[in-house]
């Protein structure tokens, strides 16, 4: 088997040890021997990169580290590329979640204005970075798991050559709840959505499917753990006619989630922070070469199991069912092919081939497409810098809409977070 080198783009951020401990245990089937960690900041690079490093060594892996602040040497010959950067780092993000409040819109990093906005500074970057992958490593596969994840998969898969997945850890962590609470291990659950706007559309095991069980008996989902606590009625899901996952919170109870943001002591970027800080002072710990216990509150469980499944089965052309970010190419049948969704796939050598659905649900369908008409917008005012265009993307967003909150807030957060909107500024002298 061809030998691998794979780039950490972000490493610096502290869920790499989850990837770490992904790798390391899946070296038998991986046969890994160049790993780059790339970031651009040298405090987190260091304390995160020396942790990588002692666990590929008290593993005993024979991997060459690389620790680097060169994007063009991480690259250069890598069979996989991991993306997993935050342009802006936490302080950014706080402001996207604090700076709405004050205009009675909802502060979320994902969703609304405030995922907007990460959107704005996060999809030019991994544009960049597809780009150089065309010229340095363009038979590699980019794994994202940069947020937002689907309206990135949505700007590089309709705008350059490169093969390309994305994930969230959502998909992975609701299957196996709902599994759990219906007692159904060998189920194969339907998952069908766009990114952080997803819903459980079948449960189906020895012929016979349970979702119409599950909505009777009103089961939800996982509960994530950077989402406030929160349980969907049972006369919700009956509503819907399908089990809702986690980030739908934000949809079904906007004004409650408002009203939770607006009371809330710290914002969840100013809670992360301080995780983040603890976790790197336990990384800084040089007698320390496991994850520590603390990093499943930064709310990223599973993240490892779920990006290294699936760089291991691309590799190893295991064909697979897995739940990522891909275009549509008729798997959900009121979608358009080069929308970018968040559906079960085979995943082997050549990628995802979805898994076609007949799944008709008119709710779904309506909500779908208005946010994916949102993410369109939203892409095309990231790649131009067109102001006009990014309004449109937030008057069709169901968490925004009103032109009154829309306008002086995208006004106040396109100034503070100028220095990563360059496309927005490009006619200023």
């Amino acid at each position: 088997m061809k030998e691998l080198k794979i780039a950490i783009i972000g490493a610096g951020s502290t869920y790499t040890p989850e990837l770490i401990e992904g790798l390391i245990n899946k070296q038998k089937s991986l046969p890994l021997k160049e790993l780059y960690l790339m970031d651009i900041e040298d405090r987190k690079l260091n304390i995160v990169g020396g942790l990588a490093k002692r666990m590929i060594e008290h593993a005993d892996m024979g991997c060459k580290v690389v620790l680097t602040k060169d994007l063009d040497e991480a690259l250069k010959g890598a069979s996989f590329v991991l993306a997993q950067i935050r342009v802006g780092k936490l302080p950014a993000r706080v402001l996207d979640e604090k700076i709405p409040l004050k205009y009675g819109l909802l502060g979320q990093e994902t969703n609304g204005i405030g995922g907007f906005f990460k959107g704005m500074r996060t999809i030019p970057e991994i544009m960049k970075i597809a780009h150089k992958m065309e010229e340095l490593c363009p038979d590699a596969w980019l794994i994202n798991f940069s947020n937002p994840s689907g309206m990135i998969a949505e700007a590089v898969l309709n705008n350059t050559k490169i093969k390309m997945l994305g994930l969230c850890n959502v998909p992975i962590n609701t299957i196996d709840s709902i599994k759990k609470k219906m007692e159904l291990p060998n189920a194969e659950v339907e998952y069908i959505g766009l990114n952080h706007l997803a819903w459980i559309t079948g449960i189906r095991q020895d012929g016979v499917d349970y979702l119409q069980k599950a909505i009777d008996e009103g089961v939800n989902g996982a509960v994530m753990s950077n989402i406030p606590a929160f349980s969907f009625t049972h006369d919700l899901i009956k509503v819907v006619g399908a089990i809702p996952t986690s980030y739908l919170i934000y949809y079904y109870y906007k004004d409650a989630q408002l009203e939770k943001a607006k009371a809330a002591e710290k914002c969840r970027g100013e809670v992360c922070m301080e995780i983040e800080e603890t976790l790197l002072e336990k990384y800084s710990d040089v007698t320390l070469y496991s994850k520590p216990e603390e990093l499943s509150k930064r709310g990223g469980a599973r993240y490892s199991e779920v990006a290294i499944n699936l760089v291991n089965s691309i590799y190893n052309d295991i064909n697979d069912i897995q739940v990522v970010n891909c275009l549509n190419n008729g798997a959900i049948p009121f979608m358009d092919d080069n929308d970018a969704v968040e559906v079960c796939a085979r995943i082997g050598r050549d990628g995802a081939k979805v898994i076609k659905t007949n799944y008709h649900n008119p709710h779904i369908e309506e909500l779908m497409k208005q946010v994916k008409a949102y993410e369109k917008h939203a892409v095309k005012a990231a790649l131009t810098g067109d102001k006009d265009e990014a309004l449109r993307a937030l008057l069709v967003n169901p968490l925004v809409g009103d032109y009154k909150k829309a306008k002086p807030c995208f006004d106040e957060l396109l100034e503070v977070h100028k220095a990563h909107l360059p496309q927005f500024f490009k006619d200023e002298k």
